[in-house]
């Protein structure tokens, strides 16, 4: 999601061409996220009508009627581009110990892997999943063919994502070890991901909805492994069965197919079959004799998305286990759409971090005692290079919130990252204490499917790495 607009555009409703720009829109992104939100979609397609120079929307429709150029450019203004690795701690978390061990395992003989990454973004989803490859597979990796694919509308962030390059906010929560071992600093801020993981993944230019009209590349087929999270939210209910489907076509025989938490459908199991895992929506090719029969679906109630994102360190996997199929757990509701909160959030998670920290602090005046609100703040002012600021920030949301695991979380990295050892320690002391107060599958609030079995795992190793 691109930077608001300083003056916000006159309402749609005067303008006789927004109808029909909206049904273009629509029709050829599949985003009926739009449906209800005129004044959101007008702000962007303003933005595009000022930024060619037209004076209305009859103008730009008509230049959208001859220049493809132009619909690259909407298409990147009205999708979002977010930058989080290891995004959803508990579906990484199944895809390092369950899913990619037993793919590796049922290949083990041909030595290739297929992998594709659906809505791609800026890449950090398909690079978490190169990170976690090249760490089961060590030495092995030479010997494998591994084709890991991510895919977008967006032409920009596909360039970003080619770039391999990061500010802080995408890697908020990494230890410093851990972002050592997987970036190095390009420039100040900056961090380029190492060779050895990018080379493992490749991008292109993909519209979902080729899937249903017949234009979708040949080679979308034969995957083990395919992740479509947090894409079909903006699709119409017909339309979403429908990609599903197509996507469940191509993957091969005992692949996986991973949804975001909201997307899961009692429907998809006319032709998949749901695998319960820990805060994951997974599902595997109905027809193969690697999952389990089918049993009568699930009545789920839709999953609602997860909070503030939070990536965790990758772990040796242990052996693979396949689990029956069970309902799967809800995690933490997230915040409204338009809440001050998820606004600060969606300019800081398209790489806008003056503009998230600009939001923060006005949200801040409006609720200077809310503590997500100062938890963020932390996030931010350690992303821009702030740490002091961040460790005020941290400390203030402990303060109206005392039992505030992820912020007793994120001051400890704070303090540790700034050479305070010793107080960074008593910070993560603070976040196993609370933790282990907790049965292991809470999830976490602020903490992105994050569990405190996971958070116990996490911060134990960087107590003992800040052990004197």
């Amino acid at each position: 999601m691109g930077r608001l607009s300083a003056v916000a555009p006159a309402r749609p409703d005067p303008d006789p061409a927004f109808a029909a720009l909206k049904a273009r829109v629509i029709a050829r992104t599949g985003h009926h996220y739009y449906a209800d939100k005129d004044d959101l979609l007008w702000e962007r397609l303003h933005k595009r009508i000022r930024a060619c120079g037209l004076a209305d929307g009859a103008g730009y429709l008509a230049l959208l009627d001859r220049s493809e150029a132009e619909w690259t450019a909407l298409e990147a203004e009205i999708t979002i581009g977010e930058t989080f690795f290891f995004r959803y701690a508990e579906q990484f978390a199944a895809l390092r110990e369950t899913i990619l061990p037993e793919r590796i395992a049922a290949r083990a003989c041909e030595r290739r892997l297929r992998i594709w990454s659906a809505g791609c973004s800026t890449g950090a989803e398909t690079y978490s999943v190169a990170i976690l490859l090249r760490d089961l597979l060590g030495e092995r990796l030479p010997d494998w063919r591994i084709s890991l694919t991510g895919t977008d509308i967006n032409h920009a962030v596909l360039a970003a994502a080619r770039r391999a390059e990061y500010g802080a906010w995408a890697m908020r929560t990494l230890p410093a070890q851990e972002r050592a071992r997987y970036f190095r600093e390009a420039r100040p801020g900056v961090f380029a991901l190492r060779p050895e993981f990018r080379s493992l993944a490749r991008f292109e230019a993909q519209n979902l909805m080729s899937l249903l009209d017949g234009t979708a590349s040949l080679s979308l087929t034969d995957y083990d492994l395919i992740l479509c999270r947090n894409v079909l939210i903006y699709f119409h209910a017909d339309v979403v069965q429908a990609v599903v489907r197509a996507l469940a076509a191509r993957l091969r025989p005992g692949g996986w197919l991973l949804l975001g938490h909201a997307e899961p459908n009692p429907a998809f199991a006319a032709f998949l079959h749901p695998v319960s895992l820990p805060g994951t929506a997974a599902y595997r090719r109905l027809d193969d004799e690697a999952a389990a029969p089918p049993e009568p679906p699930v009545a789920w109630e839709p999953l609602p998305l997860p909070e503030a994102p939070v990536p965790v360190p990758p772990r040796p996997a242990p052996p693979v286990r396949l689990p029956a199929a069970r309902p799967l757990p809800a995690p933490a509701p997230s915040p409204e759409p338009a809440s001050p909160l998820a606004a600060l959030r969606a300019l800081a998670d398209a790489g806008d971090l003056d503009g998230g920290w600009d939001a923060c602090r006005e949200a801040l005046r409006a609720a200077p005692t809310d503590p997500r609100l100062r938890f963020y703040e932390g996030l931010l002012a350690r992303a821009r290079g702030r740490p002091e600021e961040a460790e005020r920030a941290f400390r203030g949301a402990l303060y109206l919130d005392k039992g505030f695991v992820m912020a007793h979380y994120h001051l400890g990295l704070t303090l540790i990252a700034a050479g305070r050892t010793e107080a960074g320690r008593r910070a993560l002391v603070n976040a196993l204490r609370l933790a282990d107060g907790l049965p292991g599958g809470t999830v976490l609030p602020e903490g992105d499917g994050l569990t405190a079995g996971l958070l116990r795992d996490t911060a134990r190793p960087l107590l003992d790495a800040a052990a004197p």
